[in-house]
């Protein structure tokens, strides 16, 4: 199997991407206004950091709008090659988001809570480029959408990796200790990981280089 994607999510910073690209990043995550979780950052700032990323390093734009038009403004404010559905949609959405968004790739994050999640991975599979499974709860009062710290039952995405023919991120409380036995429960085609690589809310090289080589070993 060949060595998992690296997503460095919750980038905060031109000198955070920098710090990820340096060492080893696929790609990187740029969170927009959410109910809840790190990482948000001003639009404006989004759209600075993404114009300085060289290709073919992939910019996700982390959304929580629901409606198609408020997610094409996002994207057309931000400019990203990647737009992530942190929350659910009608399936209407993604079709207007093809047809109005050519060439930006779509990812819909599925919220691992039981085994009614490979079932709705399923569903979702067709619409979309790949998907991302994390540890978020949409049924809160105050959605979790991501960055919570917590992993998830591993076996779950197993199950949907071997259900689904897109490619699969996983993401959820990765870090340099665990990243290894996550990518040999699941084989995911790529990680995501926000604070397992962080100190005090900023990223940490050495928890960067640390992951990396995890990663490498695995």
């Amino acid at each position: 199997m060949p060595a998992p994607r690296v997503k460095i999510c919750c980038i905060s910073s031109p000198e955070e991407a920098e710090l990820a690209l340096a060492c080893g990043a696929s790609a990187l995550g740029l969170v927009s206004a959410m109910p809840s979780g790190p990482g948000v950052i001003d639009e404006v700032l989004i759209a600075e950091i993404t114009a300085r990323v060289p290709p073919p390093v992939a910019t996700f734009l982390l959304t929580s709008q629901t409606e198609a038009d408020a997610i094409i403004d996002q994207q057309r404010r931000c400019g990203t090659s990647v737009v992530q559905l942190c929350d659910y949609v009608e399936p209407a959405v993604h079709v207007l988001l093809r047809r109005e968004l050519p060439g930006i790739r779509l990812v819909q994050v599925i919220h691992v809570t039981g085994l009614e999640s490979v079932e709705l991975a399923r569903e979702v599979e067709p619409r979309v480029d790949a998907l991302l499974l994390d540890s978020g709860n949409t049924t809160l009062t105050v959605k979790e959408l991501g960055g919570t710290g917590r992993t998830h039952d591993w076996a779950t995405s197993r199950q949907i990796r071997e259900a689904v023919n897109v490619p699969l991120f996983l993401a959820g409380g990765l870090s340099p200790t665990n990243v290894a036995e996550a990518v040999r429960a699941v084989e995911p085609f790529g990680l995501d990981i926000c604070s397992g690589v962080r100190t005090d809310g900023k990223l940490d090289k050495v928890k960067l280089v640390a992951l990396f080589s995890a990663v490498a070993a695995a």
